[in-house]
C-alpha cells in the first residue's frame, strides 16, 4: 500500500507574498520626478518660514546659593537650640539645600512671576513683540496686537475674553521666555531670559536676579519677626526661669539673623557671572530647519510613489 504524501498548496503561495527590493527601486525611480517636486516644494517652503522667523537672543546669568555660606552657622545654631526652638513651636532654618530649591520654585513660580510683570510693567513688551531694530535698539510691536499709539490692545479673542492679556497668557507667555538650571556637579543656578530683543534679555534677568532676592529676604525677615514676636509673648506667659532663659538664648538668635538679613543684598544667589548684552542669535537655527524641511519633503514624496504603487500593483 502506497502512502500519498501531500504538501500543502500555500507552500507554494510564499512568493506571492515576498515584496521584491528591485521593484521597489525600480518603481522609485520610475517616480523620481514626484520626489523631487514634492523635496522642493518643501526646501522652497523651509527656507521662506525659516527666513520669516525674527531672531532671538539670550541672556544669562551664572548664581551662586548664597545660603552655603551661612549653612555652617546656622547648622550649629539649630544643633544647638533646635530641638527647644520645635518644642517652642517655632523654626530655625539651617537647611541651604533647601532654601535654595525653595528659592529656584519661587522664581519659576506663578505669584512671583506675575508680581515681576506688573511691576516691571512688561506686558507689552512680552505678549506684543514683533521684532528688534539693531539699529535703534527698539522693539517693534505688533500693530495687530497693540496700538503703540493709543496705547491700547486689539489683539482678536474669543467672545467674552478680554484683548488685555490676562495674568494666566502672561505667565504662559513668560514660562516660555525663561530657563533655570542647576548643575549637579557643582550647584551652580543659570538663569536665562530668551527675547526677540537682546537688550530687553539683558535686562529682565538683571532683574529677575534682584527681586528673587528681594523676595525670599522679605519672607525670612517676615518669618523671623513673628518668630520673635512669638518667643516674646512665650516668655510673657511662663513663670519658670530656665524656660525664659532659653527664650531669650532663642531670641537672641532670631535678632542676629534678622539683623544680617537686613544688610545682606544678595540675599538668596549671589551673582558670579552676571548678564551682559548677547552679540550673537540664539535662534532660530534657519539651517536645520531648511534641513528637516528637505527630509520631510523627501519622505513624503517617496511615501506617495510607493503608495502608487501598491495600488497599481493590486489593479
Amino acid at each position: 500500500m502506497a502512502d500519498n504524501y501531500n504538501l500543502p498548496p500555500q507552500a507554494y503561495q510564499q512568493h506571492d507574498d515576498e515584496i521584491d527590493l528591485k521593484e521597489l527601486f525600480l518603481a522609485l525611480w520610475k517616480g523620481k520626478w514626484i520626489i523631487i517636486f514634492v523635496t522642493a516644494i518643501f526646501a522652497v517652503g523651509g527656507v521662506l518660514y525659516a527666513l520669516s522667523q525674527p531672531n532671538t537672543y539670550k541672556a544669562e546669568a551664572v548664581l551662586a546659593s548664597a545660603n552655603d555660606s551661612k549653612s555652617g552657622g546656622l547648622a550649629a545654631m539649630a544643633s544647638q537650640f533646635g530641638g527647644l526652638a520645635s518644642l517652642a513651636g517655632i523654626s530655625l532654618g539651617g537647611g541651604g539645600t533647601d532654601s535654595k530649591a525653595m528659592a529656584l520654585a519661587t522664581l519659576q513660580s506663578r505669584q512671583f512671576l506675575n508680581s515681576f510683570i506688573h511691576k516691571y510693567d512688561i506686558l507689552v513688551p512680552l505678549m506684543a513683540g514683533e521684532k528688534w531694530s539693531e539699529p535703534t535698539d527698539t522693539l517693534q510691536l505688533d500693530p495687530e496686537i497693540y496700538d503703540a499709539q493709543s496705547k491700547t490692545w486689539v489683539r482678536e479673542v474669543e467672545p467674552g475674553k478680554s484683548p488685555e492679556p490676562s495674568d494666566w497668557e502672561a505667565y504662559k507667555e513668560f514660562k516660555k521666555l525663561i530657563a533655570v538650571s542647576e548643575s549637579k556637579d557643582n550647584g551652580l543656578v543659570t538663569l536665562s531670559i530668551t527675547h526677540l530683543s537682546p537688550t530687553i534679555a539683558k535686562q529682565w534677568v538683571d532683574w529677575l536676579v534682584i527681586d528673587i532676592n528681594a523676595w525670599v529676604k522679605k519672607e525670612s525677615l517676615d518669618e523671623t519677626k513673628r518668630n520673635i514676636s512669638y518667643l516674646e509673648e512665650q516668655i510673657e506667659r511662663t513663670s519658670i526661669s530656665d524656660m525664659q532663659s532659653v527664650f531669650y538664648q532663642l531670641i537672641e538668635e532670631q535678632t542676629k539673623n534678622l539683623m544680617l538679613a537686613q544688610v545682606q543684598e544678595e540675599f538668596a544667589f549671589k551673582i558670579i557671572d552676571p548678564a551682559v548684552v548677547p552679540e550673537e542669535k540664539a535662534g532660530p537655527k534657519r539651517a536645520l530647519i531648511c534641513i528637516l524641511a528637505v527630509l520631510l519633503g523627501g519622505m513624503l514624496g517617496a511615501a506617495i510613489v510607493l503608495i502608487r504603487y501598491a495600488f497599481a500593483k493590486k489593479d
